[in-house]
């Protein structure tokens, strides 16, 4: 089945909303609010510099890109209006920071004009990564900085226990939203091969111990194994009272690793 996220006005304004406000939550999480912060602390946002985010959603962490780069120029692409049209919606207390509808390997954008280059979870949901990232390199300026951060949902797990059942709706998850789940393993070829120099590369756990954390990863994944026909809605129903449950009895457990790599276009 074909990740929703590669049409995502395709999926329908139910599914846009439903993910714009995930990706709120899962941004306010405190180790995402980490990962992200960090990346950023090494970028030099000066004030007169232009930062993009590729892939930016509904604008979840291009709102942070802009409050830490302010005043300097942000703008987000996003290849879905639906998605652009949520972060305008979102976003609209900061004045440097805005928001166009693009393919991440066709930008709208002149070649070597770009300081920053961001793309967070996106290389995930895409069949050519390589083709984003040499446009990453077409639109940095020389020196310019690219950061590629994504989950490794080659890692993602909800097993406390040998056969655990909720471990499926984590299996199911990344088998019907995701393009390459093992694109963590292969980021550090594809950004050498674009031509840039790799600075960093970091992995950080995610552990998901609270109800709001991945609750889309149980409810959706459940709700269309239901509208296929695969199991019955008493399952499902089972399914997310149990995730329920251990979120209330303080046992819940989930795992994602997300990694950071940070390169250079070359001087």
């Amino acid at each position: 089945m074909a990740d929703p996220f590669q049409d995502v006005d395709a999926a329908g304004p139910e599914f846009i909303k439903m993910f714009a406000d995930s990706m709120d939550v899962r941004q306010a999480d405190p180790t995402m609010e980490r990962i992200v912060a960090d990346y950023l602390r090494r970028l030099p946002l000066a004030p007169d510099s232009i930062t993009i985010e590729v892939g930016a959603g509904a604008g979840a962490v291009t709102r942070r890109i802009a409050a830490a780069a302010d005043p300097a120029k942000v703008v987000g692409f996003d290849p879905s209006q639906g998605f652009v049209n949520e972060a305008i919606e979102r976003s609209r207390s900061h004045a440097n920071l805005s928001f166009t509808v693009a393919d991440g390997a066709n930008l709208p954008i002149e070649d070597n004009s770009v300081d920053a280059v961001i793309m967070h979870t996106v290389l995930t949901h895409v069949t050519h990564p390589d083709s984003l990232l040499v446009e990453a390199f077409r639109v940095l300026k020389a020196g310019g900085s690219l950061v590629v951060c994504d989950a490794d949902f080659s890692k993602a797990t909800f097993s406390s226990m040998p056969n655990d059942p909720l471990n499926i709706c984590a299996q199911e998850f990344v088998r019907e939203f995701v393009t390459d789940a093992f694109i963590v393993g292969k980021l550090r070829s594809l950004i050498s091969n674009a031509g840039m120099e790799i600075a960093s590369f970091d992995v950080v756990s995610r552990i998901v111990t609270t109800r709001e954390q991945m609750l889309p990863w149980v409810e959706v994944t459940t709700q269309r194994m239901v509208e296929r026909g695969d199991i019955g809605k008493q399952l499902a129903d089972a399914l997310v009272a149990e995730h329920d449950r251990r979120a209330e009895a303080g046992s819940l457990y989930g795992y994602q690793a997300f990694a950071t790599a940070i390169a250079r276009k070359p001087s």
